[in-house]
């Protein structure tokens, strides 16, 4: 039995405004708070449900070569399921590095990789139909 009701990552970022541009505006999280301190800033954006996923190094490995064709991610990636990988992943590229292009996994998702603000590397996901 969990007592835990949240998971919320915690991101610093340099260039807060930048950052919240990019992950409430342009990837439409919805803002659910701010909050000021002292001269700084907060913001909650809901990302929908939240999952911790935990992997050892070599299918971090498997992974990155999956979506990236090498190692590139470092011990924390954030992943984003969307409904449609490619119009995310175009939407995006104009304020964060593509790394990877979207690419069917062996695990059927269409997954994209870029490097977005706040040196947060992003996984852009679409489960793919199974049904045929």
């Amino acid at each position: 039995m969990s007592g835990v009701r949240q998971l919320r990552l915690v991101v610093t970022a340099d260039d807060y405004e930048e950052a919240l541009r990019f992950y409430r505006d342009v990837l439409g999280l919805t803002e659910e708070g701010a909050f000021q301190a002292e001269g700084g800033h907060v913001t909650i954006l809901d990302a929908g449900r939240a999952t911790l996923e935990i992997t050892d190094r070599k299918h971090a490995e498997y992974i990155d070569k999956v979506e990236v064709g090498r190692r590139v991610a470092g011990h924390i990636r954030v992943a984003f399921e969307v409904d449609d990988t490619q119009a995310v992943t175009d939407t995006l590229r104009d304020r964060a590095e593509v790394i990877a292009e979207p690419t069917v996994t062996p695990w059927n998702s269409l997954n994209a990789r870029l490097e977005g603000p706040a040196g947060l590397q992003l996984t852009i996901f679409e489960e793919l139909d199974t049904e045929g």
